[in-house]
């Protein structure tokens, strides 16, 4: 279940949701899977999404989905994924720039969840390590104590994505792997976070300290686009975006960095993910 921030109780993709629980929920669909989840596969669908000839899917896709084109910069796209990555409205996506405040990087569905000492997080009655998201043990050390955000995009979501600060950064690790969907029904039955396709960076931020960001990839996501390697940056630029479907971003804070807004903690407890959107505020620095 999903709430906004005043608290309304929202259900979205109700037809999308009937398709995943017969792929994953059934053994014919489990078998399909298999070949669906294949990095070829996501690339051939991505060649396509690429091509004129998947211009005709633009329309129906907007009006299924209900998308507001008035808030985007539209203009004559000459394929599907070019229209999927379209940029949003100077003005429609305002960033806080207060220092102290934690950004959103995107538009999404967020979750929140402390770090304990083990580094274990639970996202739908499923345990992943903080060490499984990075492969790395070291670094996923110096995130106990913290929290992880988790900001799961869905396919009528704005699909790029900002630094939540000012500072440095350094190089891309990708991780190689399947390529599941991102959506609550896929984590009952898989690990998902740590099974798919991912790519990690270190931020070295002015106000949250040392901060990793993992992008997800998803069921027929051919590509995570970041747009930097080692590089210093500014809060509200563009990092990078997804091309074609939904996918994840995700925040590994270290202790005493961060304080998330009371509602954000508040509903995942509960049980919900939040609509946030980007560049606005979603906490404040602990320091």
């Amino acid at each position: 279940m999903i709430k906004t921030r005043k608290g309304e109780i929202i259900v979205t993709n109700e037809k999308q949701n009937l398709l995943l629980k017969q792929l994953y929920g059934t053994a014919w669909g489990r078998c399909l899977l298999k070949v669906l989840t294949l990095p070829a596969v996501s690339a051939a669908a991505g060649a396509y999404m690429d091509s004129p000839l998947s211009k005709p899917l633009i329309k129906p896709f907007i009006s299924k989905n209900g998308i507001d084109t008035s808030q985007y910069i539209m203009r004559d796209f000459h394929s599907y994924n070019q229209f999927f990555t379209r940029r949003i409205k100077p003005g429609m996506r305002p960033v806080d720039f207060t220092p102290g405040h934690l950004i959103s990087p995107c538009d999404s569905k967020l979750s929140v969840y402390p770090i304990n000492e083990n580094s274990i997080f639970r996202i739908k009655d499923s345990h992943y390590r903080v060490r499984d998201l990075l492969k790395n043990d070291f670094l996923a050390r110096r995130f106990e104590g913290g929290y992880c955000f988790i900001f799961r995009l869905e396919v009528d979501d704005y699909h790029r994505y900002c630094y939540i600060d000012s500072g440095t950064k350094t190089g891309n690790t990708f991780i190689k792997g399947e390529l599941h969907t991102v959506n609550p029904i896929a984590l009952e039955r898989y690990n998902i976070y740590k099974r798919n396709c991912r790519e990690y960076t270190l931020l070295h931020t002015d106000n949250f300290g040392d901060v990793a960001q993992i992008e997800v990839g998803a069921m027929l996501v051919g590509r995570i686009c970041n747009r930097h390697e080692a590089c210093s940056f500014h809060r509200g630029a563009e990092k990078g975006r997804f091309e074609f479907g939904g996918s994840t971003v995700v925040l590994l804070f270290g202790r005493d960095s961060v304080i998330p807004d009371p509602d954000l903690l508040r509903n995942t407890a509960g049980g919900f993910e939040t609509v946030v959107k980007f560049g606005e505020k979603i906490g404040i620095s602990a320091k």
